[in-house]
């Protein structure tokens, strides 16, 4: 058995499991493996973003959270590579970590024949870069601010950030965020600023710190936050 094909039945054998535990050592003796090597395999998808869960002691081992998982599905090989395409573009946006996981996750679940043939066509697609770059760079790692922001938006919680303007002055203010928005040079944060008793842009890459407050911010309806600047007329993002 290769390792995609270990990996796939990992998450299905632990899925069938659950909520029983089961050990490095039962996995290891289950696919004729070493227990080290259960333990990357098993590092492997907790980075890829599957929920299993360890835990230590003689009674410990690995169990996967079946709520929070898909079960197998039925991409074929263009609908995974579109996907990953569309999720590919996100570059360095805002949400290209959480689109590198969301694809780990769906190739997980993929029958072993299908992620082949998936992963086969992906190695036929090739993207121009400039010529100087003979490395695709890394993608960066999202900031924390990000995280802080996107969560205070779902939990309605009113955030001190420190921001700095197109002059180069900073200032700390208090804010509600209201939503993410995107434009030609970044990300945005539309939100309630209590500084200025309006509503405002921040332009992400200029927004310092954000730490989340206790406080629960006022419910606030979109046609109550007025019309936001010509250049950033948005529309409703939307899933289906």
């Amino acid at each position: 058995m290769n390792r995609t094909d270990r990996l796939y039945a990992l998450v299905e054998e632990l899925r069938a499991s659950a909520p029983r535990r089961r050990s490095a050592r039962e996995l290891a003796a289950l696919y004729e493996v070493s227990v080290r090597t259960i333990e990357r395999d098993i590092g492997a998808l907790q980075q890829a973003g599957v929920p299993i869960y360890a835990d230590v002691g003689r009674t410990g081992g690995y169990t996967l959270d079946k709520e929070r998982t898909l079960p197998p599905v039925n991409f074929t090989a263009s609908e995974a590579v579109a996907l990953a395409i569309c999720l590919g573009r996100a570059g360095d946006t805002l949400y290209a970590q959480a689109a590198r996981t969301a694809l780990n996750k769906i190739l997980s679940v993929m029958p072993a024949a299908d992620n082949d043939a998936a992963r086969d066509l992906a190695s036929r697609i090739r993207f121009s870069v400039p010529a100087e770059d003979d490395d695709v760079p890394e993608p960066p790692v999202r900031p924390a601010r990000d995280a802080v922001l996107e969560e205070a938006m779902v939990s309605r919680r009113v955030v001190r950030i420190s921001y700095v303007d197109r002059h180069g002055s900073e200032t700390d203010r208090d804010v509600e965020p209201q939503a993410f928005t995107a434009a030609e040079r970044g990300w945005y944060l539309l939100a309630w600023c209590r500084l200025r008793g309006e509503t405002r842009v921040f332009r992400l890459d200029r927004v310092r710190r954000a730490v989340p407050l206790e406080e629960i911010a006022p419910h606030r309806s979109w046609a109550s936050l007025g019309d936001p600047p010509k250049e950033l007329r948005t529309r409703v993002l939307e899933l289906a």
